[in-house]
Formats: structure tokens, C-alpha cells, sequence
């Protein structure tokens, strides 16, 4: 959620710190902070609002040093404050740290350490932290042959409830971080007489390709030119390197506005990315190297459960009905964060699958560790390789959608969606789909790319459309079958950005309460397409039109509509059922944006949100 960066080298932190901050400004955040240690001491910046803000600030009184750490904060415990952001400094003027996460036990912290005289200037649960530091630290023995400044923080995290991911700088240990992570991602940079500390790789993009993640659980000091990992239990880490693949390009807006539109255009790249290799040498099924689980014992699924927050559990609701139909297989859906706290009773041939974007998801992560916990076989889908959850399953699926930089998600989820299609063919042939509807069926998925590309080249029009609905502040999304969820995460879209009230619902549902909203201040869009239901959805736009409700439509290119009954028309070219999900996300995605861009919203950063969400 909020982020991380930290540096010490040869070169001036201060500007690779800003740096860092600028490539995590898509997390979400309310205020930005540094700290640098100097040989006069600490140098403090903080501020509200964006980190333009911090950089004036620091450009008008520079701070010079080789070693500092800053950070992006999402207000948790306490107001936007520049008190309440971070770095905190130890009451002692020793330590500095910055923290993502929440402290569950911090009021017992602090009234303790209230008692041994140290002070507080902040509302957070981080200040806590950093003075428990400095109280061990006074406590911790000079010559004892370890790092004083490693065993202080150690120690106090032995006390911490809660989640955290850390960076601390001391005083006595001028070329020194020390790092920590529970439940919030961690990442070490490694460079040429350089080491950086970073929540996300992208803020090391300019630096480094070579990384260590942070486990749960685990500690590091590093230096300019060293590390060492070791657990909060005082055991050794042997590290791995890994090397990850960073295109400058892909975090640069190019000619485009926003990230948001950027990566609404570059869908058909990401879909066609996904499935990329995954298709049988005969073209009649799809093929997975990761999932770690053989063809064997997926036959003996006798259920699927699907866990994941936001954006991604719309993504699980589309996989439910393409699995259900097409592998014959019973599928559940769960909200994570409600399924980690509830006793549900699960069949022994039950496979658990998670879908997270970032791979840190903490309440995904935590039903992902519910679930193995009581013995069942997890995957994934996720888009971050090396992330937590990538880490922990038993094996799943990269979506290889490029990083995505915008708050709300769109190349994820349509990627997510196309993963969950093809998921859906691989267990139906594994059952009873035949040979040529398999064909049929990876020939549908290979047109995916071609026919998302046919709906933007209508942004122009879907644009114009936006411009007359941009001052509503009310909305129905209405579909049916597979494009009820499409309505949900329509709804989603144009809540987020935008700040309108917009519901989402099944179509047919419409008269048992949400009619009531409909009037001329309140237009509906119709998900409609062609089959058995289409005369069923044109009734449901009757009853909207008769209690004089605005009407937008997104159909199918086959579908015909009486003269008169929709006042606006998104034609988008017919396809299989399994990918009608994804192509009629493209227009649901480009009006929300649109109307976004037309009511002046900061659509890459909207408020109260965050990209990833790393706390409960």
C-alpha cells in the first residue's frame, strides 16, 4: 500500500529517494517523507500531499548524504498530518524509521514506553516502533560480538503484533539499514558499491536488476557494498539472487495521459502475453508449466474454490461460470478477507485458487495460508513474479501483463479473465470437451487480442458518449450471466475514479429493488448480448425507458434494438461466449475513464486508495 525506498552508496541519497518515491506514487499514498543522516545528524523532510510537494522542499533546502530512507504514507493510525508522516525519529534523536503495515499492539507499546520516559509528537502506531527500538537499544550490550544496531531492532519486532515491512537508520551506524518484513513486501536492491531498499521493484528501476525478497519473518543490514539476512529468531538466511527484468519503458506515460489510459491501450499486447505458449502443439487446449499439480489429480477435483479482493474477485465470478460450463466443475467464489474468518466446510478434492495482481494482497495471502493450513492444494494467478503469493502456492499462473501503474486495474483484470478462460478449457478438456469444440475454443482466445483492438479503435465515440454522462452522480450497471460481473466491475471502475455512486447488478434482478433508483437522474447501462437471454435484457431496458431512466447499451454487433428504446449504442463485434467477458470490459473501461477525465478527477491517483493493499 504505501512504499518504501531506501539508499546507501557513494552517491547523494536524496535524489535516488525521490526517485524511488515518484515510481511508487501509484501505490496510493496522503503525504511523503525522508530522512538522510548526515555527520551532523539527521536532515527531516516531510510533507502532505504529493511528492511533488517533498521535492520542493527538498530542492529548496538540500540534504546531503549517502545513506537515507523515505517513504509514501496511506494514513492508517492517525490524521494527514506532516507530524503524522514518515520518517519517524526515536524520541532519543538515535533512530529513524519508516514502516508499512499496522502495529495491533501499539497502544501497549507506547504506554510502556510512556513510563520508561520517552515522548511521542505523533498519532501513528510507527512511533511506537521506533522508540521500542531505541529503549533495546539502550538496553543492548556495546561488545557482545553482534551489530548492537541489528539486535535493537530484533528485539523490539520479537514484541510486534501486526504487520510490518521496515527501514531504520542509526546514528552510531552511519552506512547501515537495517530491514525487516512481516505480512508487507520487502525488496533488496543490489548495486555496484550501492544497496538500495525498496517495497516495490519498481523503484529500482534506475539502479539495479539484482534482487533478494524478504521473507516473513526475516531481517537484513546492509551496507554499501554488503548484506546479511538473518531471521527474528536469530538464525542465518542464506540469500538468493534473483534477476528481474525491468523495461524503463514500461513505467514511462509516453504520449498518454494517464497510466490508467495506457494501460487500457495496451491490452492487446498484455492478453496476447498471457497466452503466449500456452497452447497444445494441436491447438485443442491450453497447457500450463506451472501448476505444479498433474492432470491426474486435477481429474479428482471434485470442487473449485476462488479467493480474491476487489477488482480480482470480479475476475474469479467471470472464472466461476466458465469453469462451471465448460469443465462441469462446481466453483464457489470467496471474498478473501471474509474467507480467512469463517469455518467453511471444504471437501478433501477441493483446489483452492487465488487471483491477486500484486501478489501481496494481505487478506488473499492470508486465505491462501488458511487454505494450505488445512491441507489443500493452492494456485494462483497473479502478474508479480517473486511476490509473496507467487512464493507460497503450489504453483499457478503468471499473468506476464507488464507492471501496471494505475490504481484501477484494467489490463489485469482482462488478463485475469482471459487466465480464467483458458483455465476453464484446460479442465473441460481434461473432462468431457471434445476435440473440436477445444479447437473452437483456443481459435476464440487467439482472436482476443485482435477484437480488443477493434473496440478501442471506437474510443473517439465512446469518449463523446462520457462527455454527456460526465455530471451524473448516480449509475446502474446491469447484465446478465457472464456480463453480471462486467457490471460489477463496471461499477467498480467509474466508483473509483470518478467518485459517482454506481451499483451493479443482474439484469433480471432490477425489480427487486434497485428499480427504485431508476429516473431521469439516473442512467443505466445494459451489458446485452445476443442468445436466449437477449429478448429477456431488452424487457429489463423497457422497464428503464418507461420510468424515463437514461440507457446506454453495450452489445454484441448482432444484436438489433427498436428505434428509440437506447439512447446510446456501444457495438462491439460478436465472439464465443469465453471471451465476451473481456472485450466488453474494453468499453465499460474507457467510459469510466472518460467520465473521470471530463469531472477533473486525478485518475491515476484516486482518493482514500491505494494500488496494493497490504494492511486489513
Amino acid at each position: 500500500m504505501c512504499g518504501i525506498v531506501g539508499y546507501v552508496g557513494a552517491h547523494n541519497a536524496s535524489d535516488y529517494l525521490l526517485d524511488g518515491l515518484k515510481r511508487l506514487e501509484y501505490r496510493g499514498y496522503d503525504s511523503a517523507g525522508m530522512a538522510v543522516l548526515t555527520p551532523d545528524g539527521y536532515r527531516l523532510a516531510r510533507k502532505t500531499g504529493r511528492v511533488s510537494n517533498l521535492a520542493t522542499a527538498v530542492q529548496s533546502a538540500p540534504m546531503p548524504g549517502r545513506v537515507g530512507i523515505s517513504h509514501t504514507r496511506w494514513a492508517t493510525h492517525g490524521g494527514v498530518t506532516e507530524a503524522n508522516a514518515h520518517p519517524h525519529i526515536s524520541s532519543d534523536g538515535v533512530f529513524a524509521i519508516v514502516h508499512n503495515g499496522v502495529i495491533e499492539n501499539y497502544a501497549n507499546m507506547k504506554n510502556f514506553l510512556l513510563q520508561k520516559g520517552y515522548t511521542f509528537s505523533s498519532q501513528t502506531d510507527t512511533e511506537a516502533l521506533v522508540n521500542l527500538i531505541a529503549y533495546h537499544y539502550a538496553k543492548e550490550p556495546e561488545n557482545n560480538g553482534k551489530n548492537r544496531f541489528v539486535e535493537s531492532v530484533r528485539k523490539a519486532l520479537l514484541h510486534v503484533q501486526g504487520t510490518y515491512g521496515i527501514a531504520v537508520l542509526c546514528k552510531d551506524h552511519p552506512g547501515e539499514i537495517v530491514a525487516a518484513r512481516k505480512g508487507s513486501p520487502l525488496i533488496i536492491g543490489l548495486g555496484d558499491n550501492e544497496n538500495l531498499i525498496a517495497s516495490d521493484a519498481s523503484a529500482l528501476a534506475l539502479k539495479t536488476s539484482r534482487v533478494i525478497y524478504l521473507k516473513d519473518g526475516e531481517l537484513a543490514l546492509v551496507s554499501d557494498r554488503s548484506h546479511r539476512v538473518i531471521t527474528t529468531d536469530d538464525e542465518t538466511v542464506q540469500t538468493v539472487v534473483h534477476q528481474i527484468e525491468i523495461g524503463l519503458e514500461e513505467y514511462e506515460l509516453g504520449d498518454f495521459r494517464h497510466y490508467m489510459e495506457k494501460e487500457i491501450f495496451e491490452q492487446p499486447t498484455a492478453l496476447h502475453n498471457a497466452m503466449r505458449g500456452r497452447f497444445s502443439d494441436d491447438s485443442s487446449t491450453a497447457r500450463f508449466g506451472g501448476l505444479n499439480i498433474d492432470p491426474h489429480e486435477l481429474r479428482q477435483i471434485d470442487r473449485i474454490l476462488l479467493c480474491a479482493c476487489g477488482t480480482a474477485w470480479h475476475a474469479c465470478l467471470v472464472t466461476e461460470y466458465l469453469i462451471e460450463k465448460y469443465a462441469r466443475i462446481p466453483v464457489e467464489v470467496e471474498y478473501a478477507s471474509e474467507f480467512r474468518y469463517r469455518n467453511s466446510p471444504l471437501d478433501k478434492n477441493t483446489l483452492v485458487v487465488v487471483i491477486s495482481q500484486s501478489g501481496e494482497t494481505i487478506d488473499t495471502l492470508a486465505a491462501l495460508r488458511e487454505a494450505k493450513r488445512k491441507g489443500f492444494k493452492v494456485m494462483a494467478i497473479t502478474n508479480v513474479v517473486g511476490s509473496t503469493i507467487a512464493r507460497e502456492v503450489d504453483g499457478g499462473v503468471y499473468q506476464h501483463a507488464g507492471p501496471e501503474i494505475g490504481v484501477a486495474s484494467t489490463k489485469a483484470f482482462t488478463s485475469q479473465v482471459l487466465i480464467g478462460a483458458m483455465i476453464a478449457l484446460y479442465l473441460g478438456r481434461l473432462r468431457d470437451m471434445s476435440y473440436s469444440d477445444g479447437v473452437a475454443f483456443v481459435e476464440a482466445l487467439k482472436m482476443t487480442p485482435d477484437l480488443v483492438s477493434e473496440v478501442l479503435n471506437i474510443s473517439d465515440k465512446i469518449h463523446a458518449i462520457a462527455k454527456n454522462y460526465a455530471h451524473y452522480e448516480d449509475f446502474l450497471f446491469l447484465g446478465r450471466q457472464n456480463m453480471f460481473p462486467i457490471a460489477l466491475e463496471g461499477a467498480l471502475k467509474l466508483k473509483e475514479i470518478s467518485y459517482v455512486h454506481a451499483e451493479g447488478y443482474p439484469a433480471a434482478e432490477m425489480k427487486h429493488g434497485p428499480i427504485a433508483l431508476v429516473s431521469e437522474k439516473c442512467p443505466s447501462l445494459f451489458l446485452v448480448t445476443d442468445g436466449e437471454i437477449f429478448s429477456k435484457t431488452l424487457s429489463n431496458i423497457q422497464e428503464v425507458k418507461a420510468r424515463k431512466g437514461k440507457v446506454i447499451v453495450i452489445a454484441s454487433d448482432c444484436c438489433e434494438f427498436p428505434d428509440g428504446l437506447v439512447d446510446d449504442l456501444i457495438q462491439i463485434p460478436s465472439c464465443h461466449d469465453a471471451i465476451q467477458p473481456v472485450i466488453a470490459s474494453i468499453p465499460v473501461q474507457l467510459l469510466s475513464y472518460y467520465i473521470a477525465v471530463e469531472r477533473g478527477c486525478d485518475v491515476d491517483k484516486p482518493r482514500n486508495l491505494a494500488k496494493s493493499v497490504t494492511v486489513e
